[in-house]
């Protein structure tokens, strides 16, 4: 043989040495005969044929072609959940811009899309289009199961808000189990979640997603603790039956040509949703190091058996209360305290005398009270604005102030004058500041310290700890509005000889720190959605954060019409504290139906 020949047969068959048996059989691995089960890695490829992704794991098959999944089956129960999505016109990665503008990253207008094999267990979908360019990067985790998926996209133009990628033609049958509000099961299609975006983790409580069918289904998470802000998407106005899973980019994003960066996840389960929201519990557990934070919780905010929200500061209601509910199962949300009127003049906090005498009692009586502070509001009228005022929140697309301002029992949103902003402290004028700024966390500390040991507190409220989402300033210290709002909860709780703190809303951030959450109702702030009864039934946040942080209502608890009794029960459904909202103590000793079943729930 020539020795060109020669080289040339032997490189092949070096070459095919190394070539993956499932690369060269075009099928995923398996054991030999009699030589035992395959192990988890022999039985995951990625395999592209024929400008296909051909996806094989230990958990489930699936398909991926022109970025789009058009194959899910379960290796459990063999149910398909994809019912073929037609590739040609559904374009799964787009890019996201500022006022919900989508730019398609796709093939048309001379474009292409190239799909790659990587190695044995990852592939690379690579897209070129007329407005921008884009990668889905596809790959599996022997250890789980998981397919993992990684969208990213740029484009020359500025202003890329975020980076979407697209799973549709899901089976009309499957349910959406998700942590909106609390928890939330509902069909695809239901107008309480249709065409919806949920930002993280504001609305999106945390960030997995579960479809759940019959005998399993598959769930969607992403394993990041690096607080990156990201959203779901909940079917479209054309077609529920798809979901978006978006990537933001930091604001400002005015001059930001790409997003991407999260992996998601994606695995099938058998059972019901209890199974993967476990999965999911065990790995943030993990993730943020909380069996420390369990340590540190007081064994009494398990004992709580009923809390009265926006409790008022009349001492009678504590002796009705005592003699319905032993006074240390009770816990009181305390707003109107201080000598300011409410929301004016943070952060200041001092108490007025008739709150020194009702704080006073309800320590002697043995009640859990917990006075009504503000986690990042304050009043521009307030000496610290001018050493903090250059770190206001300003919304990352119309670069505006965010906060409130109140006339006439409207909103009217914040000033823009700076001279304005400055004197109109009676229209309830609120900023928010970042809470990643170590000088305010201090500002704000030193000031709940002070009340706290002038009041002899154990336990503080902090309002509006929720409103964490991505904003024009988004980094400051290096850190995004949830990595700071982490950091704050942590630095209230430590203070003194430590507090017990009650926030705001509930989610996979302020859960850390917080031991009580006050939880709001599906859209139903004030007043009620319509369909809020299809809302219930899901204690989702409750089976993932009960162990750290315990719910309470929010408002209109009083029982005193067909609205209110709902309200209650469905906060009992997402599995909060029995919780009522009175004005005087002979709602107490002369209860409506609704707050006597409370009232019995807790003293039974």
């Amino acid at each position: 043989m020539k020795r060109r020949k020669f080289l040339q047969a032997a490189g092949y068959t070096a070459a095919a040495a190394y070539i993956p048996a499932q690369l060269r059989a075009n099928q995923p691995d398996v054991a030999e005969p009699g030589a035992g089960p395959a192990s988890p890695i022999q039985q995951t490829s990625v395999l592209v044929k024929d400008n296909k992704v051909f996806i094989e794991t230990q958990t489930l098959s699936a398909i991926i072609e022109k970025g789009v999944l058009t194959s899910l089956k379960s290796k459990i129960s063999r149910e398909e959940f994809i019912e073929k999505p037609d590739i040609n016109n559904f374009r799964a990665l787009q890019l996201l811009y500022i006022k919900n503008e989508v730019v398609e990253i796709n093939e048309e207008k001379f474009g292409s899309i190239g799909t790659f094999q990587i190695s044995d267990r990852r592939a690379e979908i690579v897209f070129h289009s007329w407005d921008g360019d884009g990668i889905l990067s596809i790959s599996t985790d022997p250890a789980t199961g998981d397919l993992l998926v990684e969208p990213s996209a740029y484009s020359s133009r500025p202003g890329v808000l975020a980076c979407r990628w697209s799973i549709t033609g899901l089976k009309p049958s499957l349910e959406l189990v998700a942590p909106f509000f609390q928890g939330i099961k509902l069909k695809l299609d239901d107008q309480l979640i249709r065409n919806n975006r949920w930002k993280w983790p504001h609305y999106w409580e945390a960030g997995f997603a579960i479809l759940q069918s019959s005998e399993g289904g598959f769930w969607i998470h992403t394993q990041d603790n690096r607080y990156r802000f990201k959203a779901l998407q909940t079917g479209m106005q054309s077609d529920p039956f798809t979901i978006g899973l978006e990537s933001e980019a930091y604001g400002p994003v005015d001059g930001n040509l790409s997003a991407g960066g999260i992996c998601w996840r994606i695995n099938t389960f058998s059972g019901d949703w209890h199974v993967p929201a476990g999965k999911y519990q065990q790995w943030y557990w993990q993730a943020y190091n909380l069996e420390l934070e369990e340590q540190k919780r007081k064994p009494w905010i398990h004992d709580v058996k009923l809390a009265l929200s926006w409790c008022p500061g009349n001492t009678a209601i504590l002796d009705a209360l005592s003699k319905r509910v032993p006074p240390e199962r009770v816990l009181l949300h305390f707003s109107n305290w201080r000598t300011d009127e409410y929301d004016e003049n943070y952060p200041d906090y001092n108490a007025s005398e008739s709150a020194r005498v009702f704080i006073k009692k309800c320590r002697e009586m043995g009640f859990h009270v917990m006075p009504h502070f503000n986690s990042i509001d304050m009043d521009p009228s307030h000496p610290a604005y001018a050493q903090i005022r250059d770190f206001q929140y300003r919304d990352i697309e119309t670069k505006q102030l965010q906060g409130w301002s109140w006339y006439k029992s409207r909103g009217i949103g914040v000033p823009e004058s700076n001279l304005n902003r400055l004197n109109n402290r009676d229209k309830k004028v609120m900023v928010k500041i970042h809470p990643g700024l170590s000088m305010w966390r201090s500002i704000l500390g030193q000031n709940i310290l002070k009340a706290a040991r002038d009041l002899s507190l154990d336990t503080v409220f902090i309002d509006v700890t929720l409103c964490i989402w991505n904003i024009h300033n988004s980094i400051v210290e290096s850190m995004p509005p949830t990595e700071g709002m982490n950091m704050l909860i942590k630095h209230v709780a430590s203070l003194g000889n430590g507090l017990v703190v009650g926030g705001e809303g509930l989610n996979e951030i302020t859960a850390q720190g917080q031991s009580f959450a006050q939880a709001h109702l599906f859209k139903s702030w004030q007043s009620s959605a319509e369909g809020l009864e299809r809302a219930g039934g899901c204690n989702l946040n409750e089976f993932l954060f009960g162990k750290l942080c315990r719910t309470i209502g929010y408002s209109g608890l009083g029982g005193r019409n067909k609205d209110e009794e709902l309200r209650m029960q469905i906060h009992l459904e997402h599995g909060a504290i029995p919780t009522i909202t009175i004005r005087n103590a002979d709602e107490i000793i002369n209860p409506t139906p609704a707050v006597k079943r409370m009232l019995d729930i807790a003293s039974g």
